[in-house]
């Protein structure tokens, strides 16, 4: 439970943040468009490139042991990096996420923008691919941590989907936002600072 708890914290901190990804999904869950199809498409996505992150990074990591040691640290640098940014973004203030907009739409179209903003989105390898696969590396349970990461992306894109009426007043509001981004960078770096240890540690 720990090992999913692990994956299950790092998944959602990196899902969580404002994009244009969570932008759509709010927008249709405030439409109440396809609400179900958008949200399955974009946590089966993310379980998808998890998997491969996992299962790929371990085969490496394993055929050469540099790599390691070498991810652990870049991943704890990308995270340091991550909640900087989050930091700064809740000092700057100002961030807002507001849909408008209501109507039907066909399903098609709107299944290919969603999966365009997923699989066509750099950060998405990044961070499930290169980080996830990095991070769950130093974990026995690797199928745990996977499977904690994955649920994260199940939970969140379906709260924020079928909750989008009463999330987006709130995040209509700067203030919501800052807290938000505080704890995004908070966990980012907590989780960074483990992976340090590790290191140090494995040395």
């Amino acid at each position: 439970m720990q090992t999913f708890g692990a994956g299950f914290a790092l998944g959602l901190s990196l899902i969580m943040a404002i994009g244009a990804q969570n932008a759509f999904v709010l927008r249709q869950g405030i439409r109440r468009s396809h609400v179900f199809a958008v949200c399955l498409t974009c946590a089966l996505s993310d379980a998808i490139l998890i998997g491969a992150g996992v299962a790929g990074f371990g085969r490496l990591s394993a055929a050469a042991p540099w790599v390691e040691p070498v991810m652990r640290w870049g991943g704890a640098a990308f995270l340091l990096a991550y909640g900087a940014r989050a930091f700064v973004s809740a000092w700057r203030g100002g961030a807002v996420l507001a849909v408008t907009g209501q109507g039907d739409e066909a399903l098609g179209p709107v299944l290919v923008a969603c999966l365009a903003l997923t699989w066509l989105n750099p950060h998405v390898y990044l961070d499930t691919v290169v980080l996830l696969g990095a991070v769950a590396a130093q974990y026995e349970n690797r199928l745990g941590f996977a499977m904690g990461a994955m649920s994260a992306s199940f939970v969140f894109f379906f709260t924020l989907g079928f909750g989008a009426r009463r999330l987006a007043p709130l995040f209509a509001r700067p203030q919501a936002w800052r807290v938000l981004d505080v704890a995004v960078g908070l966990l980012m770096w907590a989780i960074a600072f483990s992976l340090i240890r590790g290191a140090m540690v494995a040395q």
